[in-house]
Protein backbone atom coordinates (compact mmCIF):
# COMPACT_ATOMS: atom_id res chain seq x y z
CA UNK A 1 0.00 0.00 0.00
CA UNK A 2 1.81 3.24 -0.79
CA UNK A 3 1.92 5.95 1.68
CA UNK A 4 0.73 9.29 2.08
CA UNK A 5 3.17 12.34 3.21
CA UNK A 6 1.66 14.89 5.91
CA UNK A 7 2.28 17.88 4.04
CA UNK A 8 -0.13 16.61 1.80
CA UNK A 9 -2.96 17.18 4.45
CA UNK A 10 -2.43 20.86 4.48
CA UNK A 11 -5.18 22.82 3.78
CA UNK A 12 -5.75 26.07 1.76
CA UNK A 13 -6.57 28.46 5.43
CA UNK A 14 -3.37 27.57 6.79
CA UNK A 15 -0.86 28.64 3.55
CA UNK A 16 1.55 31.51 3.73
CA UNK A 17 1.16 34.94 1.66
CA UNK A 18 2.33 34.66 -1.82
CA UNK A 19 5.85 37.21 -2.43
CA UNK A 20 3.25 39.68 -4.59
CA UNK A 21 0.67 39.83 -1.65
CA UNK A 22 4.10 40.98 0.84
CA UNK A 23 5.29 43.49 -1.76
CA UNK A 24 1.65 44.82 -2.66
CA UNK A 25 0.90 45.13 1.49
CA UNK A 26 4.30 46.70 2.42
CA UNK A 27 3.35 49.67 -0.72
CA UNK A 28 0.09 50.01 0.61
CA UNK A 29 1.35 50.40 4.19
CA UNK A 30 4.39 52.72 3.08
CA UNK A 31 1.52 54.84 1.30
CA UNK A 32 -0.36 55.13 4.57
CA UNK A 33 2.60 55.93 6.27
CA UNK A 34 3.58 58.91 3.98
CA UNK A 35 -0.25 60.40 4.11
CA UNK A 36 -0.39 60.55 7.70
CA UNK A 37 3.59 61.98 7.83
CA UNK A 38 2.26 64.24 5.08
CA UNK A 39 -0.67 65.04 7.11
CA UNK A 40 1.15 65.51 10.40
CA UNK A 41 3.77 67.58 9.03
CA UNK A 42 1.49 70.22 7.55
CA UNK A 43 -0.64 70.49 10.50
CA UNK A 44 2.67 71.18 13.06
CA UNK A 45 3.33 73.69 10.06
CA UNK A 46 0.05 75.48 10.37
CA UNK A 47 0.08 74.87 13.94
CA UNK A 48 3.92 76.93 14.20
CA UNK A 49 2.68 79.60 11.98
CA UNK A 50 -0.45 80.73 14.10
CA UNK A 51 1.44 80.29 17.71
CA UNK A 52 4.47 82.62 15.99
CA UNK A 53 1.51 84.78 14.22
CA UNK A 54 -0.31 84.83 17.87
CA UNK A 55 3.32 86.16 19.44
CA UNK A 56 4.03 88.41 16.08
CA UNK A 57 1.07 90.17 17.00
CA UNK A 58 1.24 90.55 20.75
CA UNK A 59 4.81 91.91 20.31
CA UNK A 60 2.89 94.52 17.49
CA UNK A 61 0.23 95.34 19.91
CA UNK A 62 2.41 95.78 22.85
CA UNK A 63 4.96 97.96 21.25
CA UNK A 64 2.07 100.10 19.79
CA UNK A 65 0.17 100.50 23.17
CA UNK A 66 3.71 101.24 24.71
CA UNK A 67 4.27 104.38 22.50
CA UNK A 68 0.78 105.29 22.53
CA UNK A 69 0.90 105.68 26.40
CA UNK A 70 4.11 107.37 26.79
CA UNK A 71 2.91 109.68 24.11
CA UNK A 72 -0.70 110.99 25.76
CA UNK A 73 1.52 111.42 28.82
CA UNK A 74 4.52 113.69 26.64
CA UNK A 75 4.61 117.47 27.49
CA UNK A 76 2.95 116.82 30.91
CA UNK A 77 4.66 119.88 32.85
CA UNK A 78 7.38 120.94 29.89
CA UNK A 79 4.04 122.33 27.77
CA UNK A 80 2.08 123.93 30.67
CA UNK A 81 3.52 127.76 28.69
CA UNK A 82 3.47 127.04 24.94
CA UNK A 83 5.98 129.61 24.30
CA UNK A 84 8.45 127.49 25.94
CA UNK A 85 8.16 125.10 23.50
CA UNK A 86 11.03 124.03 21.14
CA UNK A 87 13.82 126.08 23.46
CA UNK A 88 17.08 124.19 23.76
CA UNK A 89 17.94 123.22 27.39
CA UNK A 90 21.67 123.02 28.64
CA UNK A 91 22.53 120.75 31.64
CA UNK A 92 25.81 119.82 32.39
CA UNK A 93 26.52 117.33 35.87
CA UNK A 94 29.09 118.37 37.28
CA UNK A 95 31.98 121.15 36.64
CA UNK A 96 34.36 118.57 34.74
CA UNK A 97 31.41 117.48 32.69
CA UNK A 98 30.48 118.37 28.80
CA UNK A 99 27.40 120.99 28.70
CA UNK A 100 25.20 118.58 26.59
CA UNK A 101 21.51 119.94 25.28
CA UNK A 102 17.85 118.59 24.61
CA UNK A 103 15.27 120.10 23.11
CA UNK A 104 12.11 121.04 25.46
CA UNK A 105 9.62 119.75 23.42
CA UNK A 106 7.19 116.97 23.93
CA UNK A 107 8.13 114.38 21.32
CA UNK A 108 10.75 114.52 19.11
CA UNK A 109 11.24 112.79 16.11
CA UNK A 110 14.41 111.15 14.48
CA UNK A 111 14.23 110.84 11.08
CA UNK A 112 15.18 107.73 9.52
CA UNK A 113 15.81 109.23 6.46
CA UNK A 114 14.94 108.59 2.80
CA UNK A 115 16.43 104.72 2.55
CA UNK A 116 13.38 104.33 5.18
CA UNK A 117 15.25 103.01 8.14
CA UNK A 118 13.78 102.95 11.49
CA UNK A 119 13.22 106.34 13.16
CA UNK A 120 13.27 107.39 16.73
CA UNK A 121 10.99 108.89 19.21
CA UNK A 122 12.13 110.57 22.38
CA UNK A 123 9.57 112.12 24.89
CA UNK A 124 9.63 114.35 27.29
CA UNK A 125 7.65 114.74 30.37
CA UNK A 126 7.20 115.94 34.22
CA UNK A 127 7.32 113.17 36.45
CA UNK A 128 6.02 114.80 39.90
CA UNK A 129 4.24 112.50 42.59
CA UNK A 130 1.86 115.89 43.09
CA UNK A 131 0.36 118.16 40.06
CA UNK A 132 3.29 120.53 37.68
CA UNK A 133 2.97 124.04 37.60
CA UNK A 134 5.16 127.22 36.25
CA UNK A 135 6.35 129.24 38.88
CA UNK A 136 7.30 133.07 37.94
CA UNK A 137 10.22 134.44 38.81
CA UNK A 138 9.57 137.79 41.38
CA UNK A 139 12.86 138.93 40.71
CA UNK A 140 16.42 138.75 38.54
CA UNK A 141 18.53 135.69 38.51
CA UNK A 142 22.24 136.22 37.66
CA UNK A 143 24.66 133.57 36.40
CA UNK A 144 26.36 132.77 39.62
CA UNK A 145 23.26 133.36 41.79
CA UNK A 146 22.60 130.27 44.10
CA UNK A 147 18.57 130.85 44.25
CA UNK A 148 15.27 132.08 42.87
CA UNK A 149 12.72 134.04 43.97
CA UNK A 150 9.36 132.87 42.80
CA UNK A 151 5.72 134.01 43.02
CA UNK A 152 5.21 130.65 44.77
CA UNK A 153 7.20 127.19 44.72
CA UNK A 154 3.72 125.40 45.11
CA UNK A 155 4.78 121.45 44.93
CA UNK A 156 8.51 121.83 44.89
CA UNK A 157 10.52 119.59 46.52
CA UNK A 158 13.67 119.43 47.27
CA UNK A 159 15.70 116.96 44.18
CA UNK A 160 13.10 117.94 41.93
CA UNK A 161 14.73 118.71 38.04
CA UNK A 162 13.39 121.85 37.22
CA UNK A 163 14.10 123.61 33.71
CA UNK A 164 14.65 127.65 33.92
CA UNK A 165 12.88 129.37 31.29
CA UNK A 166 13.65 132.55 30.16
CA UNK A 167 11.12 135.48 29.40
CA UNK A 168 12.20 135.89 25.97
CA UNK A 169 14.22 133.46 24.26
CA UNK A 170 17.03 134.72 22.28
CA UNK A 171 20.52 132.51 20.59
CA UNK A 172 22.84 134.17 23.89
CA UNK A 173 19.31 133.25 26.54
CA UNK A 174 18.27 129.87 26.56
CA UNK A 175 16.84 127.61 28.83
CA UNK A 176 18.74 125.60 31.72
CA UNK A 177 18.01 122.15 34.18
CA UNK A 178 18.74 122.42 37.73
CA UNK A 179 17.54 120.45 41.13
CA UNK A 180 16.53 122.47 43.68
CA UNK A 181 18.33 121.83 46.73
CA UNK A 182 17.64 122.68 50.87
CA UNK A 183 20.44 124.43 53.23
CA UNK A 184 18.41 125.53 56.79
CA UNK A 185 22.44 127.32 57.18
CA UNK A 186 20.82 130.71 55.57
CA UNK A 187 17.89 131.70 54.24
CA UNK A 188 18.40 131.95 50.07
CA UNK A 189 19.53 128.38 50.47
CA UNK A 190 16.46 127.08 52.42
CA UNK A 191 13.60 125.88 49.87
CA UNK A 192 10.53 127.70 51.22
CA UNK A 193 7.02 129.17 50.11
CA UNK A 194 9.00 131.97 47.62
CA UNK A 195 12.49 130.61 47.35
CA UNK A 196 13.90 127.69 45.30
CA UNK A 197 17.77 127.27 46.16
CA UNK A 198 19.95 125.33 43.73
CA UNK A 199 23.15 125.06 45.27
CA UNK A 200 25.97 122.88 44.08
CA UNK A 201 27.12 120.20 45.86
CA UNK A 202 28.56 116.31 45.31
CA UNK A 203 25.64 114.72 45.31
CA UNK A 204 24.03 112.78 43.01
CA UNK A 205 21.24 115.48 42.36
CA UNK A 206 23.02 118.84 43.16
CA UNK A 207 25.75 118.29 40.95
CA UNK A 208 23.44 119.02 37.81
CA UNK A 209 23.53 122.82 39.47
CA UNK A 210 26.26 124.17 37.55
CA UNK A 211 26.26 128.05 36.79
CA UNK A 212 27.58 127.28 33.56
CA UNK A 213 24.35 126.12 32.24
CA UNK A 214 22.95 129.86 32.99
CA UNK A 215 23.28 132.35 30.88
CA UNK A 216 25.93 134.87 30.83
CA UNK A 217 22.76 137.40 31.04
CA UNK A 218 21.35 135.73 33.23
CA UNK A 219 17.39 135.68 33.89
CA UNK A 220 15.28 138.62 34.00
CA UNK A 221 12.32 138.71 36.53
CA UNK A 222 8.77 137.78 34.25
CA UNK A 223 10.95 134.59 33.06
CA UNK A 224 9.93 130.65 34.88
CA UNK A 225 10.36 127.60 36.01
CA UNK A 226 9.03 124.23 35.36
CA UNK A 227 9.16 121.46 37.51
CA UNK A 228 9.87 118.12 36.13
CA UNK A 229 9.87 116.09 39.02
CA UNK A 230 12.29 113.07 38.46
CA UNK A 231 11.67 113.96 34.52
CA UNK A 232 11.01 111.72 32.00
CA UNK A 233 13.67 111.89 28.94
CA UNK A 234 13.17 108.11 26.66
CA UNK A 235 14.24 107.42 23.45
CA UNK A 236 12.44 104.27 21.58
CA UNK A 237 14.31 103.13 19.29
CA UNK A 238 14.81 99.64 16.88
CA UNK A 239 18.00 97.64 18.09
CA UNK A 240 19.04 94.21 16.69
CA UNK A 241 15.15 93.34 15.79
CA UNK A 242 13.60 94.73 18.93
CA UNK A 243 12.03 97.91 20.01
CA UNK A 244 14.03 99.53 23.17
CA UNK A 245 13.81 102.27 25.06
CA UNK A 246 17.07 104.56 26.47
CA UNK A 247 15.55 106.17 29.48
CA UNK A 248 17.45 109.59 30.80
CA UNK A 249 19.02 109.15 34.45
CA UNK A 250 18.67 111.66 37.04
CA UNK A 251 21.60 110.61 39.41
CA UNK A 252 24.01 110.78 36.93
CA UNK A 253 24.51 111.44 32.70
CA UNK A 254 24.08 107.93 31.59
CA UNK A 255 21.00 106.17 30.20
CA UNK A 256 19.42 103.18 30.95
CA UNK A 257 18.28 100.82 27.70
CA UNK A 258 15.96 98.50 28.30
CA UNK A 259 14.38 95.85 25.36
CA UNK A 260 10.81 95.97 25.41
CA UNK A 261 9.35 94.02 22.64
CA UNK A 262 11.18 91.42 20.48
CA UNK A 263 10.52 91.09 16.51
CA UNK A 264 9.70 94.58 15.61
CA UNK A 265 11.51 95.69 12.83
CA UNK A 266 10.78 99.12 12.15
CA UNK A 267 9.26 101.98 13.45
CA UNK A 268 7.70 104.94 11.54
CA UNK A 269 6.54 108.38 13.01
CA UNK A 270 4.97 111.57 11.53
CA UNK A 271 4.32 115.01 13.33
CA UNK A 272 0.55 116.00 12.56
CA UNK A 273 0.36 119.67 12.37
CA UNK A 274 -2.50 122.14 12.09
CA UNK A 275 -0.58 124.80 9.84
CA UNK A 276 -3.44 127.20 9.74
CA UNK A 277 -4.72 127.53 13.24
CA UNK A 278 -8.15 125.88 12.91
CA UNK A 279 -7.93 122.93 15.24
CA UNK A 280 -7.66 120.32 12.85
CA UNK A 281 -4.35 118.39 11.53
CA UNK A 282 -4.26 118.83 8.10
CA UNK A 283 -0.58 117.85 6.95
CA UNK A 284 1.51 114.84 8.58
CA UNK A 285 5.64 115.17 8.32
CA UNK A 286 9.22 114.92 9.92
CA UNK A 287 9.84 118.52 9.85
CA UNK A 288 11.26 119.29 13.22
CA UNK A 289 9.70 122.81 13.99
CA UNK A 290 12.59 125.25 15.34
CA UNK A 291 10.06 127.84 17.14
CA UNK A 292 7.69 127.49 19.62
CA UNK A 293 5.09 128.48 16.80
CA UNK A 294 5.98 125.76 15.01
CA UNK A 295 5.57 123.18 17.99
CA UNK A 296 2.33 124.77 18.57
CA UNK A 297 1.07 123.54 15.65
CA UNK A 298 2.24 119.86 16.68
CA UNK A 299 -1.14 118.36 17.50
CA UNK A 300 -0.68 114.66 17.04
CA UNK A 301 2.28 112.18 16.14
CA UNK A 302 1.24 109.48 14.00
CA UNK A 303 2.87 105.98 14.34
CA UNK A 304 3.33 102.60 13.11
CA UNK A 305 5.52 99.51 13.65
CA UNK A 306 6.63 96.48 11.77
CA UNK A 307 6.17 92.85 13.70
CA UNK A 308 7.90 90.56 12.47
CA UNK A 309 6.82 86.52 13.00
CA UNK A 310 9.75 84.20 14.25
CA UNK A 311 8.46 81.58 12.47
CA UNK A 312 11.13 80.76 9.00
CA UNK A 313 9.39 79.45 6.42
CA UNK A 314 11.29 77.95 3.62
CA UNK A 315 9.55 79.06 0.41
CA UNK A 316 9.73 82.63 0.14
CA UNK A 317 6.40 83.89 2.06
CA UNK A 318 6.82 87.41 1.46
CA UNK A 319 7.81 89.16 -1.97
CA UNK A 320 7.46 93.08 -1.17
CA UNK A 321 7.72 95.13 1.86
CA UNK A 322 4.59 95.40 3.69
CA UNK A 323 2.30 99.18 3.01
CA UNK A 324 1.18 101.06 5.35
CA UNK A 325 -2.20 102.65 4.60
CA UNK A 326 -2.43 106.32 5.33
CA UNK A 327 -6.17 106.73 4.20
CA UNK A 328 -7.07 108.76 1.20
CA UNK A 329 -7.54 112.65 2.92
CA UNK A 330 -4.30 113.08 4.68
CA UNK A 331 -1.40 115.08 3.06
CA UNK A 332 1.85 113.68 3.71
CA UNK A 333 5.26 114.75 3.10
CA UNK A 334 6.75 112.76 1.51
CA UNK A 335 3.83 112.02 -0.52
CA UNK A 336 2.63 107.67 -0.48
CA UNK A 337 2.06 106.04 -3.12
CA UNK A 338 -1.24 105.53 -4.30
CA UNK A 339 -2.84 102.28 -3.37
CA UNK A 340 -6.52 101.57 -5.47
CA UNK A 341 -8.53 104.45 -3.40
CA UNK A 342 -5.98 104.68 -0.88
CA UNK A 343 -2.25 105.97 0.18
CA UNK A 344 0.54 103.84 1.23
CA UNK A 345 3.92 103.65 2.26
CA UNK A 346 6.26 101.06 1.64
CA UNK A 347 7.66 100.34 4.68
CA UNK A 348 11.33 98.98 4.72
CA UNK A 349 11.92 95.30 5.94
CA UNK A 350 14.96 94.22 3.44
CA UNK A 351 17.55 94.96 6.20
CA UNK A 352 16.36 91.42 7.84
CA UNK A 353 18.11 88.93 7.29
CA UNK A 354 16.41 86.42 4.82
CA UNK A 355 13.36 88.91 4.88
CA UNK A 356 11.53 87.06 2.45
CA UNK A 357 11.18 84.36 4.38
CA UNK A 358 9.34 85.35 7.33
CA UNK A 359 5.39 87.06 7.71
CA UNK A 360 5.63 90.83 8.89
CA UNK A 361 2.28 92.54 10.02
CA UNK A 362 2.02 96.68 10.11
CA UNK A 363 0.41 98.03 13.53
CA UNK A 364 -0.63 102.07 13.83
CA UNK A 365 -2.47 104.45 15.22
CA UNK A 366 -2.68 108.16 15.55
CA UNK A 367 -1.91 109.70 19.40
CA UNK A 368 -3.14 112.98 20.08
CA UNK A 369 -0.52 115.54 22.32
CA UNK A 370 -3.16 116.21 25.04
CA UNK A 371 -1.24 118.15 27.18
CA UNK A 372 -0.61 120.52 24.23
CA UNK A 373 -3.99 120.64 23.36
CA UNK A 374 -5.25 121.67 26.49
CA UNK A 375 -2.38 124.06 27.31
CA UNK A 376 -3.00 125.89 23.76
Amino acid sequence: MKSISPRHFVTASQRGFTLIELMVGLVLGMLTVLVITQVLALAEGKRRAITMGGDAQINGSLSLFALQRDIQQAGYGAAASPDALGCPVKRKFDASGTATTFTLAPVVIGDGGDSGAPDTVTILQSNTPNFSTPMLLMGNHTQTDDHFTVSSSLNASVGNLMIAVPKTQSTDVGCALFSVTSDTSAATTTLSRTNVPHVAGAGALTKWNQSAVFPTAGYEAGSYLLNMGSMVLRTYSIDQLSLKTDDFTPTSTAVTSSVLYPQIVNLQAFYGKDTNNDGIVDTYDTVLPTTSAGWMQVLTIRIAVVARSNQYEKDRVTRAAPLWDVGSVSTFSPTPAICGASKCFSLKIDHVTEWEHYRYKVYDTIVPLRNVIWNS
